[in-house]
């Protein structure tokens, strides 16, 4: 498998300084199988290991452990490794069964046993919809595009994506309280699990404030991820090592600048994470804080929107349906968290904005920096 690191600053050198072991994503598993699966449909063979090319071009391979062709239909399962990031589907059996359907119909997508359905709006699938994720999705049509060209094949397929065990596996999740029932949700933009560690990562967001400001940096950025990153590179043109991924400890980036000062911090990420900064967490991890759609409704509410809109703002499935019911709060919401960074600052010389985006790094909320 090709190194999820090895960058000289940003994301990779913080994963690479934290000595910890990177894995891949469900999205990323399920890829490999049904390219595998696709594969032995039309070859009549399975390829193992099965390799794939991730979104930002690694290219892991992957070991099958179960396997199954009859003339119709192929079947391959891959244990998914999330390396030593204490994910709870580390382990997990993830197959993907494929089918082929009439020309024209191009990839139908379905849920197999321990994949979950979307049973509420608010999430980026319609409701009904089985939840494998945009990114994942994308994916497997391009990889199932490279199949029938290489195999002569018309990629008119359904994928049955199936977690062994993952109804039960799914209760440990926050998939049911987000009316994603049945199973698990086959997630990932990248295709690679960054470890968790919060003693590790919090390290590392320092080393990555010295090397910034080291390399004489004086506007650096916390990412939450590898979109935002993107969308920060965009909006500012900042360099590899001027990106700090703060994860969800939004609390060690501006407790080290508060201390180790550049002139100015952009934070970047999703809406609902930085709702919670705004709401005043610091730990923006989902088992330690929360959306708070009462919280946004009061935000709202102090804004003019009407006694309505944030009764609906409070009773929203997720951050997102909050922010499509009433679009200002985007900005709202980006005022409120860089005004609480500023609080955490206390003072130092540093000048904060901040920029919320939504799943596909589109901006949906920013704020002039101060």
């Amino acid at each position: 498998m090709t190194d999820a690191g090895g960058a000289k600053g940003g994301r990779g050198a913080q994963l690479k300084h934290t000595g910890l072991r990177p894995g891949w994503t469900t999205g990323a598993c399920a890829t490999g199988a049904a390219t595998a699966a696709y594969t032995a449909l039309l070859a009549g063979d399975f390829p193992d290991p099965v390799t794939i090319t991730l979104p930002k071009g690694q290219t892991p391979a992957f070991a099958l452990a179960a396997e199954e062709l009859t003339g119709e239909h192929a079947m391959a399962g891959i244990v998914k490794d999330a390396g030593d990031d204490p994910d709870v589907t580390h382990g997990a059996l993830v197959r993907a069964s494929v089918r082929l359907l009439p020309a024209g119909s191009g990839v139908v997508f379905r849920a197999g046993p321990g994949v979950g359905t979307v049973t509420r709006p608010g999430l980026p699938l319609a409701v009904g919809e089985p939840a494998i994720n945009p990114v994942p999705r994308q994916m497997m049509r391009d990889h199932v595009a490279a199949v029938a060209e290489r195999h002569g094949g018309s990629g008119d397929i359904e994928i049955t994506v199936s977690v062994d065990h993952g109804e039960e596996i799914a209760r440990s999740t926050w998939n049911p309280r987000l009316g994603i029932l049945g199973g698990l949700s086959i997630l990932g933009t990248t295709g690679i699990v960054v470890p968790y560690s919060c003693s590790a990562w919090i390290d590392s967001i320092r080393r990555g404030v010295d090397v910034a400001r080291a390399a004489g940096r004086t506007h650096v950025a916390g990412c939450t991820g590898s979109t935002s990153e993107k969308t920060v590179v965009a909006e500012h043109g900042l360099p590899e090592d001027a990106l700090l991924d703060m994860g969800d400890f939004a609390g060690a980036v501006l407790k080290y600048v508060r201390r180790h000062p550049v002139d100015r911090l952009t934070i970047c990420g999703g809406f609902a994470k930085l709702s919670k900064l705004a709401a005043g967490h610091l730990d923006l991890h989902s088992a330690r804080s929360q959306v708070d759609k009462s919280f946004l409704a009061g935000l709202a509410a102090g804004a003019g929107a009407g006694a309505e809109v944030a009764a609906a703002i409070a009773d929203a499935n997720t951050g997102l349906a909050a922010l499509q019911l009433w679009p200002p709060l985007g900005d709202l919401v980006a005022a409120t968290a860089r005004d609480e960074a500023l609080r955490v600052l206390r003072g130092a010389p540093v000048q904060v904005d901040v920029l919320c985006i939504d799943r596909a790094g589109t901006v949906v909320g920013r704020c002039a920096p101060r």
